[in-house]
């Protein structure tokens, strides 16, 4: 038969009954369990005062620790974080030592552990990474140097409405400029979004869009009915190349918290969801720290821009070296008794054509040139034989320039550096 297990828990309990009956004295006890008699008494003692029980392993962990964090300070923390789930251990410690500048606050690595041990990490699926890809952000140096704007993927609320948020950024301080719910993604309602914020915080030099509609249409250049409307404020229209979303990567950065924070779940019903997209905003821009601003708001690094919407937008000027077109109806300007199609986007605009050499000319549209135009042809040409038209002799395809380069006095042929569709 098997050897029968016996455990040092066991064996006192042994030992205190034998000494209960009676039968040995304690110094044959001791001796037979090989053990000191103070250690026998220590013993009988823990069982007279507790029962059986009390002959078990006692936990050896201090009841105190001179490192531990005081309960209040620690509950502070975890009541920041239960209000917001989505912040990190850096966030919320600033927004503590903003709160309260006097209290000792605990490292960021303590208050992860303190998060994690309540069970109030939201675990996230691990994704495979691309290699790094250069931000082509170098010009936004400083607030209002470049917008970026976009429509959040739509959802449905509670009640079934579609939601289709329009947000504006500024790409130097991330601050959130607009996050509205828009009826229609067309260009009489996203237009009065953005004169909203040109009211409130001035012109931009560049916004930066995708390739979508109202942004974007198939026209020459690209150019849509908001793009002009842009360009005749002095605003330059930059795009992103096709399919590449990180080209605006803080943008759709927000766009991922914006989700976690309003749309998961989505509110009852539009206005509900409105509400909370406003809420968003006055928390992103005034207390969630940004990692990427040393842990600062986007509301302390804003200011407004010092380019103030007009009260009248003016008409296009153009030198005396360029002829001057109107384009009438149908997207046509005139040349030689001929109608020459242009774009139905610039209906009733002035375009300035500039002469290259003995056939084409460059048009513009304002201070941009949009396209080429081949007055023996007299037709609107988008490249030649020789090569693809685009910034100093770049192949079209590559990365396009900023507008904000561009200049009529330039010696080389320059397009517009706004990416086709």
């Amino acid at each position: 038969m098997p050897w029968k297990a016996s455990s040092v828990v066991d064996e006192r309990m042994r030992f205190v009954l034998e000494q209960e009956s009676g039968l040995h004295t304690m110094k044959e006890l001791c001796e037979a369990y090989q053990i000191a008699r103070e250690t026998g008494y220590y013993w009988l003692r823990r069982y007279q005062q507790g029962g059986l029980e009390a002959l078990e392993d006692r936990n050896r962990a201090p009841r105190q620790h001179p490192n531990q964090t005081p309960e209040e300070i620690e509950e502070a923390v975890l009541t920041l974080r239960r209000a917001h789930m989505s912040w990190g251990p850096r966030k919320l410690k600033r927004v503590l030592e903003r709160k309260d500048p006097d209290q000792p606050w605990p490292a960021t690595s303590t208050i992860g552990a303190m998060v994690a041990r309540e069970g109030l990490v939201v675990p996230r699926k691990k994704r495979r990474r691309a290699p790094p890809y250069r931000e082509p952000f170098a010009s936004a140096d400083a607030p209002n140097r470049v917008w970026c704007a976009d429509f959040k993927g739509w959802f449905a609320t509670g009640d079934g409405e579609r939601i289709d948020p329009l947000t504006i950024t500024d790409a130097c301080s991330r601050y959130l400029l607009r996050c509205q719910r828009v009826e229609k993604m067309n260009y009489e309602r996203v237009r009065a979004i953005f004169e909203s914020a040109f009211r409130e915080c001035g012109l931009p030099e560049a916004i930066r869009t995708d390739n979508g509609a109202p942004f974007a249409s198939r026209a020459v250049a690209g150019l849509s009915r908001l793009a002009v409307w842009w360009m005749k404020l002095g605003i330059v229209p930059e795009r992103i190349a096709a399919g590449h979303p990180e080209q605006n990567g803080r943008h759709e950065r927000m766009h991922r918290t914006l989700k976690q924070e309003t749309a998961s779940p989505p509110a009852a019903n539009g206005r509900k969801q409105q509400e909370a997209f406003d809420r968003f905003r006055r928390e992103y821009n005034e207390e969630r720290p940004h990692e990427a601003l040393d842990l600062e708001t986007p509301s302390a690094l804003y200011t407004r821009s010092a380019r103030r919407y007009p009260a009248r937008v003016s008409e296009p000027e153009y030198g005396s070296a360029l002829e001057v077109r109107r384009v009438g109806l149908r997207g046509v300007f005139s040349w030689k008794h001929q109608h020459v199609f242009l774009s139905e986007t610039l209906i009733g605009e002035s375009i300035g054509l500039l002469p290259l050499d003995d056939r084409f000319s460059t048009v513009y549209f304002g201070k941009f040139p949009i396209a080429r135009f081949d007055r023996h042809r007299i037709v609107i040409v988008l490249q030649s034989k020789r090569k693809d038209f685009s910034r100093d002799g770049a192949r079209e395809g590559d990365a396009s320039p900023s507008l904000a380069t561009l200049s009529l006095a330039a010696p080389k042929e320059k397009v517009s550096g706004m990416c086709p569709v």
